[in-house]
């Protein structure tokens, strides 16, 4: 059974079934039994047109599922209107149904469950266990995704930087269960390029595909979290790495510069230093200038505190610090590293105990925790 194939032409059937006068919600409804009977039929018999398989099964459980709302006229005309056996169309609408899975009018999270279910081909199921979620929630979820868009025309314009957002809420997931969301939201990221090339599409491939290359390196063997600095960068992955950087350049040559571009771009020089020390952070401080300039966002200016302690000192990066919201997430922590830096460690201890306190999850709250006992020994001598 070949899974990938069954997800990658997910989109197109959903598509055809729209094209032919299924309404959205029926029409994903019906290529998901359609792919429940490919997983059945498929090992002993793979057809010879797998796309046209599905669509003409679609299609049939399509029509069964409105056989008790319309009449018997109705129902044999539609049967009769049904395009005979052969290749299945050739058009692709999976970009239509990116931007229909990502509608405005969703919720971040439904739009991504949405979008890992039309687009990506994930089950219910599949799509629950990778959020941690009971599958009757995931179900409830997908279902009020699919009725707020009932009514949007499947031919409207979408918003790709919508799209992007969402994919990027996916990957930022990372890996739960039998599913690797950041695996996943890679290959979508790839298909949305391939059909609708943009500057910051191919930046935010190319910053997934440079973060995603750390991930080996980033936890130990007991899940705990390891710092970038701590990293054993002989585990990254140098293809991805390579790849990420090659699609960062076309699209920084291009000279439409967005925010995931100028991401990637730091990302990059990470991944460039053979050693921590050999990080180029001044670099790093002039593209969090620009990203500060595109998006004004606090949570740039904290980290860009962080890159000013490591280029210019840790009394710089606090005062670079001073002028940043303290509620932010992660002030504390990054004021604790700083303080370390500067070498006030009873400061340091106590913002990394507060920092851990307010941790958004457990493996940060230990991290933090365990900095604040590693200070804390230090002192007590």
């Amino acid at each position: 059974m070949d899974e990938a194939l069954l997800r990658e032409l997910t989109p197109a059937v959903i598509g055809v079934l729209v094209r032919r006068g299924a309404d959205f919600a029926t029409a994903e409804d019906a290529v998901q039994e359609a792919l429940v009977q490919a997983t059945v039929t498929w090992p002993d018999r793979r057809p010879a047109d797998p796309k046209g398989w599905l669509v003409t099964v679609a299609w049939r459980k399509f029509l069964d599922a409105h056989r008790s709302e319309v009449s018997r006229r109705e129902r044999e005309q539609r049967v009769e209107a049904e395009p005979p056996p052969g290749p299945a169309a050739s058009a692709d609408d999976t970009l239509r149904l990116f931007f229909l899975c990502a509608h405005p009018s969703l919720t971040p999270t439904s739009a991504a469950a949405l979008t890992l279910r039309a687009v990506g081909g994930l089950t219910t199921a599949q799509i629950a266990q990778a959020y941690l979620v009971p599958e009757a929630t995931m179900a409830q979820r997908i279902s009020r995704a699919k009725r707020t868009v009932a009514g949007v025309r499947f031919d409207q314009p979408g918003d790709p930087a919508t799209v992007r957002r969402v994919l990027y809420l996916v990957f930022n997931e990372g890996y739960t269960g039998d599913v690797d969301l950041a695996a996943e939201a890679i290959r979508l990221t790839r298909q949305l390029a391939s059909r609708a090339y943009a500057e910051e599409t191919a930046g935010l491939l190319a910053l997934m595909l440079l973060h995603h290359a750390r991930r080996p390196a980033r936890t130990r063997p007991d899940g705990s979290l390891v710092p970038l600095a701590e990293q054993d960068r002989s585990r990254w992955d140098t293809s991805l790495i390579a790849e990420g950087v090659a699609v960062l350049q076309a699209a920084l040559g291009r000279d439409r510069l967005g925010e995931f571009q100028a991401q990637a771009a730091i990302a990059a020089l990470h991944a460039d230093a053979p050693r921590a020390e050999e990080t180029d952070w001044v670099q790093i401080v002039g593209w969090y200038d620009e990203l500060l300039r595109l998006t004004a966002s606090p949570v740039v200016a904290l980290n860009r505190a962080i890159a000013v302690g490591e280029a210019d000192g840790p009394a710089a990066g606090l005062a670079a610090l001073a002028a940043v919201d303290p509620g932010l997430p992660r002030y504390s922590a990054a004021s604790a590293y700083l303080h370390e830096k500067a070498g006030d460690l009873p400061t340091a201890a106590r913002l990394y105990a507060d920092a851990a306190r307010s941790a958004p999850n457990l493996a940060e709250r230990h991290h933090l925790t365990r900095q604040a006992a590693r200070i804390g020994q230090v002192l007590r001598g």
